[in-house]
């Protein structure tokens, strides 16, 4: 059995031991290696992307979540975005969010804050985190590569993904070893694809990231770690049960 295999099965296994208490780890997982990256109380190892310290205002900790209030719907223009302290390269993430309706957000990772800061969020590869039916940025892009689950901008989620009812968590996870990575929705694998490859490079080419700036400080996606990132997208939408395993 290859690691990937490997890691889905143990991931099965640590499931089946559910229901537990939000943002803990059950005994198999700390066994496995996984830490959290959100302790349900604190903002402990987070902070704004490009700062030195959580934003003030716009994000909360409340009833054991991450939280970004809704503001105007506008990219990283309010509380901004908040990255991890920590960058990571090969790993195994699991995270639940749960959306309002017409909501638009989502979790990047590998990225890198490079100067100038860009006048919307920091760049990164992208875990779309949407409302399908009511948010428009659904129909935009090419081929539904800007639907939830999707690799933003780049390749769509499966058709067949499942999407809990509007206010239910919805879990994602990213799976990244060496240039392999996947996107998983609430258990179910729906995309994959090799960092760095002919084809990645060309659906980079299609997309908004072909821009100079995406590619000023190296081939945009193929950084070797980077940090993870939650997005203020200007509306309401919560985070608990972020968790890592390094490979």
């Amino acid at each position: 059995m290859n690691k990937l295999l490997a890691a889905g099965a143990l991931l099965l296994l640590i499931a089946a031991e559910k229901p537990q208490t939000p943002n803990t780890l059950t005994g198999a997982e700390k066994k496995a290696g996984w830490k959290l990256l959100f302790d349900g109380k604190t903002t402990t190892g987070w902070r704004g992307a490009y700062k030195e310290s959580f934003p003030t205002a716009g994000w909360s900790v409340q009833d054991g979540t991450l939280t970004i209030e809704k503001k105007d719907g506008r990219e990283s223009q309010n509380a901004g975005d908040i990255v991890t302290t920590g960058e990571y390269g090969d790993f195994d993430l699991t995270f639940e969010f749960r959306l309002t309706e017409g909501a638009n957000s989502g979790l990047k990772y590998f990225v890198a804050e490079h100067t100038p800061k860009p006048a919307g969020s920091a760049y990164g590869l992208e875990f779309q985190v949407l409302d399908d039916d009511k948010h428009p940025d659904a129909k935009m892009g090419r081929n539904g590569n800007r639907t939830i689950g999707s690799l933003y901008d780049l390749i769509p989620a499966a058709k067949d993904k499942v999407v809990k009812p509007m206010g239910e968590w919805n879990q994602g996870r990213v799976l990244s070893k060496g240039s392999h990575v996947e996107h998983w929705l609430n258990g179910k694998k729906v995309l994959e694809y090799e960092r760095g490859s002919e084809a990645f490079r060309q659906l980079v080419g299609q997309s908004k990231y072909s821009a100079a700036s995406y590619n000023a400080n190296g081939r945009f996606g193929e950084a070797p770690k980077g940090h993870i990132l939650l997005q203020d997208h200007g509306d309401r939408v919560s985070f608990r049960n972020l968790k890592i395993r390094e490979f």
